[in-house]
């Protein structure tokens, strides 16, 4: 059976609830904060019931059920008694006078349903599963709110104190979706969560004053790869793009959040990916016979397709893998965005590296094992600059290591030769956060062997240091 979701005003409206325990109080509770002029019938309540009357809140008629109770004037009943005889005479007094009723746990008496709530006022989202699996329903509403800022009303309240201003001012209907979807996902709707309303008037005035001047450009982390370790401000801001330009290793599924008239960018260094709407570099229509520029030339046509979208007035989001500021270029597309008068707003993102050692249950300092971090980067190693391998090989320190697979052996051979033991403990993560993440563990010595026999391909990142070794100990404790 299928029901068609509605948001009933029952503000003054009278409604009748049979039963008066715990049941019967939860539904009454959504009945008094909706409105409703409540009475109760029952011949034993509850004692926050019997409060509730006490109060003034509700009617309550100390008896048992009798179908006179369910008059024509009623705008819903609720049956929530244990008792099935009672609440089919509900059901059937309710269906004669035709009384919108819903029996609690008997669908088929229901000619409304209760959904489970998520409670974000005056946002509210409602989800059912038809009065199938109450319990999967709660599930998926538990799902939902963790993604949903527990101040999200708050937005609400700040888009009521400048609907019409922002009306006045912006006269389509698709500027005005535009300039809403740019403020909810940047700092004005940030001090609106935080309770400093009037700073998150000022800021967005500010932006709808720029709105029709240029647009906008900001530099997201996508996290390390598990679409679910994106951050709620990274969403937002993936929600009310123009343009989402993204990189090779940011997960599909983050795509899908992005509003269905965004234009697809993908930027990465592979061929072009087949996602319906993606933009292949020298074609609108992505068909990946394109050739597409490499290293520092990529780069360039990224910066430069990036600020050209922008000077069109269109809100750009550079969405990028684990953190932007993590071997990521950000801070080449900060200044080159700044260098054409863009203020750049930077989502941060949970970096590879970091990702990789809380899955594989490596913490990156511990006391007397190691009191630093270095996060390094392979290329270096492959393009053969000074390196200061001394200070590397120091065994008071982790190392993390980003983008170093094809420069491994000589990783290795460099460490030790600048004094690291060859039984200093090591790992090698492949796609870090995601459900195929393999892990090889090895002393400094082998690791390279280690990897060639384990068949290793996928972004990785290398770990050495002593407390690559805390989940063994931590397993033979166990």
């Amino acid at each position: 059976m299928f029901y068609l979701p509605l948001f009933h005003r029952l503000q003054g409206a009278p409604c009748l609830v049979v039963g008066g325990g715990q049941t019967a109080l939860r539904k009454l509770r959504w009945l008094l904060r909706a409105g409703a002029q409540v009475r109760l019938i029952a011949p034993e309540v509850d004692a926050e019931i019997q409060r509730l009357r006490d109060a003034g809140e509700l009617v309550i008629e100390r008896t048992a059920f009798y179908p006179e109770a369910i008059t024509s004037d009623l705008r819903l009943v609720i049956s929530a008694t244990n008792a099935p005889q009672v609440s089919e005479a509900v059901f059937a007094q309710a269906i004669r006078l035709g009384v919108l009723v819903n029996c609690v746990d008997r669908t088929e008496l229901c000619t409304v349903i209760f959904p489970a709530i998520i409670d974000r006022f005056p946002i509210l989202v409602a989800v059912s599963s038809m009065g199938q699996s109450p319990t999967l329903s709660r599930s998926v509403r538990g799902w939902i709110e963790v993604r949903l800022p527990q101040n999200l009303g708050r937005l609400a309240e700040l888009a009521g104190r400048l609907r019409q201003q922002v009306k006045a001012s912006l006269s389509s209907v698709d500027a005005r979706k535009g300039f809403w979807d740019s403020v909810f996902a940047s700092s004005a709707a940030t001090r609106a969560m935080q309770g400093d309303l009037e700073g998150a008037v000022t800021d967005a005035q500010q932006q709808l004053e720029q709105t029709e001047q240029s647009g906008q450009i900001l530099l997201v982390g996508a996290g390390p790869g598990d679409p679910d370790l994106i951050t709620l401000r990274g969403l937002r801001a993936i929600q009310s793009a123009d343009v989402l330009m993204y990189d090779k290793l940011v997960h599909p599924a983050l795509l899908d959040y992005a509003r269905r008239d965004v234009e697809l960018v993908d930027v990465g260094k592979q061929g072009p990916r087949e996602e319906a709407g993606a933009t292949g570099w020298g074609s609108n229509h992505g068909d990946g016979k394109t050739t597409r520029p490499t290293g520092t030339k990529m780069q360039e046509v990224i910066n430069q397709r990036m600020v050209g979208e922008a000077l069109k007035g269109k809100k750009v989001v550079r969405l990028k893998g684990g953190d932007p500021f993590i071997f990521g270029r950000g801070g080449e597309e900060l200044l080159e965005a700044a260098a054409h008068g863009f203020q750049v707003e930077v989502v941060p993102g949970i970096t590879a590296g970091m990702a990789a050692a809380s899955f594989a249950g490596i913490p990156l300092t511990h006391r007397h094992m190691s009191q630093s971090v270095r996060f390094l980067t392979g290329h270096r190693v492959a393009q053969a600059q000074n390196l200061e391998w001394s200070e590397w090989a120091r065994d008071d320190q982790t190392l993390v290591i980003y983008m170093g697979l094809v420069s491994l052996a000589n990783i290795q051979a460099h460490l030790l030769a600048a004094g690291r033991a060859e039984t200093t403990p090591a790992v090698l993560i492949e796609n870090a956060s995601l459900p195929e993440q393999r892990e090889v563990f090895a002393p400094l010595g082998a690791l390279h062997q280690a990897v060639v026999n384990a068949g290793i391909s996928g972004p990785s990142i290398i770990i050495v240091g002593e407390v690559v070794d805390i989940p063994r100990m931590s397993n033979a404790k166990a």
